[in-house]
């Protein structure tokens, strides 16, 4: 999905200027989230001293997992871009800090974190590094705080297109736990590897503030992720199924939901299991925009393409739902500029393309669960070839039997009276994207497919 349709392409031309947002204009908003965020961590929750480092090797591509580690956050990494709103992506940092809040959705006595330079042409060097409990913005709690190191020491590279991993940490996290990551760059890094639509903010502040636990510093903010692709734990036990990875594109990225309140779906599909009592981490694998038969400088790899590395490459990871294919069929109905190249795709093509994951998932002992995609008319991914190929894709879904489990989205959110319609409850504006009804709706519909006995 792409909130780009509506806009001029002034529009898009202004959004090439780097602009900065005040830290204090999201303040409100953070310290909401932070109120919120406190009530689902134990009260007793143990900040353990550091332990004796474990030595690992910072590794370009896929890392090998060792035994009993957990992905418990990660966002898919994509090459620096102008995006939906301003963002450092292109200009990279110099001389900064950047801290980033993830919420967790599996705890563990230790951690480590995941840095991804997969499209950076050289090598970016990491002055400092640390994680701790988040408190209100970019604040972070008092006695939390943990010093990071890459195979020893505490800078590193980040390799040219490859990737960097932490050695492990002692902190004691929960599930549903928000912690801070700050990177340090005392040089000059260039185009930074990120993540375009975070609906989480992150801070920025001159010089090296790491071991801050003061907001003071951080005085600037934007709404992405930048070279944080993981947090992995240890010490939390191994959840029964695995953890789901939720691939996608927008729909699955959170298009929609509001800033640093966790309303994406696969969020709220954490929660739906954990209150069922059937917990599992649930890693979020959307990419705003995604295609699957398709590479976008916009909007990331095609789905083949990134599968391993988003879905198989994650420690733990039992189950995949894959909900993708209607901007491979939209964008060729709308004369967008960040649409282009908008091949005119086929049912048979689009089907082909979800049999590769099913395949590269199954040679792996992934589960694979298909959605039907939404439904979308009245927006601008809508026309009479996309209705026609949405309804053949949909109707193999359900009954193909290629898939280990299905859940029927397009049925579940259609509107009354109006198949094709989304439900005006679940609409976020757009006919295309859910808003934090529909999100919720979406997860409670594939929280009774996952912990159903089929499943």
């Amino acid at each position: 999905m792409n909130p780009l349709a509506t806009r001029t392409s002034t529009a898009l031309a202004a959004l090439m200027i780097a602009v900065s947002t005040s830290a204090a204009a999201t303040a409100p908003a953070q310290a909401a989230t932070a109120s919120a965020q406190a009530t689902t961590v134990p009260a007793r929750a143990a900040i353990e001293p550091a332990a004796r480092t474990v030595v690992m090797r910072a590794q370009t591509g896929p890392v090998r997992q060792p035994a009993g580690w957990q992905a418990a956050w990660m966002a898919a990494p994509q090459r620096a871009s102008t995006g939906f709103e301003p963002n450092w992506s292109e200009d990279g940092f110099s001389g900064q800090s950047v801290r980033q809040v993830v919420r967790l959705t599996a705890g563990g006595s230790s951690l480590r974190i995941r840095l991804s330079n997969d499209y950076g042409p050289s090598p970016v060097r990491l002055s400092g590094a640390t994680v701790a409990y988040a408190g209100q913005g970019a604040a972070v709690r008092t006695g939390s705080i943990r010093t990071l190191t890459f195979a020893g020491a505490r800078s590193a590279d980040l390799p040219a297109h490859g990737a960097l991993t932490s050695d492990p940490v002692r902190l004691r996290v929960q599930p549903f736990q928000s912690v801070a990551v700050t990177l340090h760059f005392a040089g000059t890094t260039g185009p930074a590897t990120f993540h375009s639509q975070a609906y989480a903010t992150s801070y920025r502040a001159q010089g090296d503030h790491a071991a801050d636990t003061a907001a003071t510093a951080f005085t600037q903010a934007t709404h992405s992720w930048y070279y944080l692709s993981r947090v992995d734990v240890t010490g939390g036990g191994n959840p029964q199924g695995g953890a789901v990875v939720a691939f996608g594109d927008s729909i699955t990225d959170g298009f929609g939901s509001a800033n640093d309140a966790n309303g994406r779906y696969p969020d709220e599909l954490a929660e739906r299991l954990a209150a069922r009592g059937a917990s599992r981490p649930v890693l979020n694998a959307g990419i705003g925009g995604n295609l699957v038969l398709n590479d976008s400088a916009w909007y990331g790899d095609r789905s083949a393409a990134r599968f391993r590395r988003d879905v198989l490459d994650q420690p733990g990871a039992g189950t995949v739902v894959v909900l993708q294919g209607v901007n491979d069929l939209g964008f060729s109905e709308s004369d967008t500029p960040t649409y282009k190249p908008a091949p005119v795709v086929s049912a048979e093509e689009l089907i082909a393309g979800y049999r590769r994951l099913i395949r590269q998932a199954h040679a792996k002992g992934v589960k694979v669960v298909g959605a039907t995609l939404l439904p979308f008319k009245g927006s601008d991914h809508w026309g009479t070839h996309a209705a026609a190929v949405s309804d053949a894709v949909n109707q193999w879904i359900r009954t193909s039997g290629e898939y280990d489990a299905v859940v029927d989205l397009d049925r579940a959110m259609a509107a009354p009276g109006d198949a094709d319609v989304l439900d005006p409850a679940y609409d976020s504006g757009d006919h295309l994207h859910p808003n934090d009804a529909g999100y919720t709706a979406m997860a409670r519909h594939i929280a009774d497919t996952l912990t159903s006995k089929a499943k």
